[in-house]
């Protein structure tokens, strides 16, 4: 197998996302592998250094992420094998007792890349594809023109190589990166395993309502299963807070946050973005003074979302124009949320699993069946999609975003409710159910709020429409961009001159890489 034989290759790969872990760094070799580590320290801050080893130093791993059952997998293990109270470790230790099955009993969202002296080891990333994770798979033999054909006939001798952004990896190996499948394991005995679906199998079809509308039982059963979610991602050694848009899904996480701040004797930290009164930031107002948190507002102006509208591609690795345009208060928010804390919860995947976003009420989903199958392929794509965005923006300062809708528990209860519940029949409002569940958690009228794109609510989507029409516009006219081709190659169809802008930009920063490799073959409606 040998040793790792590009080391300065690993390094520059490493020092590109620096900026995700600013806390700490570690390098490890292990039999043929090379592991490098950036450090965000939120659980085990003194103790948790990575890379780390099991007490003979023959097994190795990094982590990326939380794994939030960690304690409960450490204490099946014989006393004093787990060092630290690192997630990390307790991963580790999982694999080196149960071999690769034991990735699928890890709740959380993690991408783990472990080494062992005799050359093997594994690398997997969460269902969901919260965090992310890009390789270069090993190609075949006689593949002169490098296309990935794994596993037919893999080099021995490949390098194969894993990263955490596309900006990671060098100009010349850019070409054959492709985004690790999420639920997925590798290793090069076994190459390329799924052990989870993000989805599982057992609420994939939709179930039929037995009755026409749901009673206190279905209510309290939604209502824990988002408690319990929000529970478990105030997991952390260091301070948590939540982004707090004044809509419904964040202002639901912030009250159970709240709540469970109280009780350890803490305040929450909120924070909002706007433009001044900005609808977002007013709704926001009142849900951070009905739950008593520490709030913080951003106010944002013109020239502020010009300067992030400049940067958002390039930070979210993206050209989508709705991902790019809600990069930018995120990208504001998080900015400035990093200086007081360093995990965030979000409201993200709530509209996915209770046919939040308008589109999904139109007569072609009216079908239960078909509405069910729409909400699993969103989920499903959810990791090219809102997931990228909101970890990019997020961790580019350093901050952990963490989404107690997408957590396997929560999925679970919500997709098991019958589809026609989720429809906004007899005059109801989108997610009414959800709403119910929680009457009395928040003021009426915000409870009832109905739902405005993140962007929209905040005052920056106006903005950002105008400033994106001028941008693109001028730089036509300058000629650094050329008319919008019907289809750039390895992309989808651009739809505007606005994309085009993204998408011009986009190359300019990841030049090398293809599209359908890494976001996915669609964009968002």
């Amino acid at each position: 197998m040998g040793t790792p034989k590009d080391t300065e290759k690993y390094e520059r790969m490493l020092a590109r996302v620096s900026h995700r872990g600013p806390d700490d760094t570690g390098v490890q070799v292990v039999g043929s592998t090379w592991l490098g580590h950036q450090r965000l320290s939120i659980m085990d801050v003194s103790g948790g250094h990575q890379p780390m080893s099991d007490a003979r130093q023959t097994a190795w791993i990094v982590g990326n992420g939380e794994i939030y059952n960690h304690e409960r997998i450490s204490k099946g293990f014989p006393e004093g094998t787990v060092r630290t109270k690192s997630d990390t470790e307790a991963a580790l230790h999982a694999v080196m007792w149960d071999g690769q099955v034991a990735v699928a009993s890890l709740n959380g969202m993690f991408a783990v890349a472990m080494g062992r002296e005799d050359g093997s080891g594994l690398v997997a990333r969460d269902p969901f594809g919260v965090k992310p994770l890009y390789w270069i798979p090993p190609r075949d033999i006689a593949d002169g023109a490098g296309d990935t054909v794994p596993y037919t006939n893999p080099d021995p001798n490949a390098t194969v190589l894993f990263a955490s952004e596309l900006r990671a990896f060098d100009a010349d190996d850019r070409p054959f990166v492709e985004s690790f499948p999420p639920g997925c394991l590798w290793s090069p005995a076994s190459g390329l395993v799924r052990f989870a679906e993000s989805v599982p199998v057992e609420v994939r079809p939709a179930r039929r309502a037995i009755r026409p509308g749901w009673d206190e039982a279905d209510l309290s059963q939604v209502r824990e299963a988002v408690i319990a979610a929000v529970r478990r991602r105030m997991m952390s050694d260091v301070g948590v807070g939540v982004f707090l848009s004044g809509g419904l899904d964040s202002a639901l996480v912030a009250a159970i946050a709240a709540q469970e701040a109280r009780a350890r004797g803490e305040q929450l930290p909120t924070f909002a973005v706007g433009t001044e009164d900005s609808g977002d930031l007013i709704a926001a107002r009142k849900v951070a003074a009905h739950i008593g948190s520490d709030h913080h507002e951003i106010i944002v102006s013109a020239d502020d979302i010009n300067e992030a509208l400049d940067h958002a591609v390039e930070v979210i690795e993206h050209y989508d124009p709705a991902l790019v345009r809600s990069a930018v208060p995120n990208l504001i928010l998080a900015r400035e949320a990093a200086k007081k804390v360093k995990v965030v919860l979000t409201g993200e995947g709530a509209d996915e699993l209770f046919a939040g976003y308008s589109y999904t009420h139109g007569p072609e989903y009216a079908d239960p069946d078909t509405l069910q199958a729409e909400l699993v392929r969103s989920l499903e794509q959810l990791h090219h999609l809102n997931l990228q965005r909101c970890d990019r923006t997020t961790m580019y300062f350093g901050l952990e975003a963490r989404e107690p809708f997408l957590d396997s528990g929560l999925v679970r209860t919500a997709l098991a409710l019958p589809p026609e519940w989720k429809l906004r029949t007899d005059g109801r409002p989108e997610k009414a159910i959800l709403r119910e569940a929680f009457e009395g958690w928040l003021p009426e009228d915000l409870l009832w709020r109905g739902k405005e794109q993140f962007g929209d609510g905040s005052g920056a989507g106006t903005v950002l429409a105008e400033l994106a029409d001028t941008k693109a516009a001028a730089a036509r006219e300058s000629g650094e961009i050329r008319s919008v081709p019907e289809q750039p190659e390895n992309s989808w169809a651009l739809r505007s001159e606005e994309e085009f802008l993204y998408y011009e930009i986009w190359q300019r920063h990841f030049a090398g890489i293809r599209p359908d490799q890494v976001l996915g073959a669609f964009a968002t409606a």
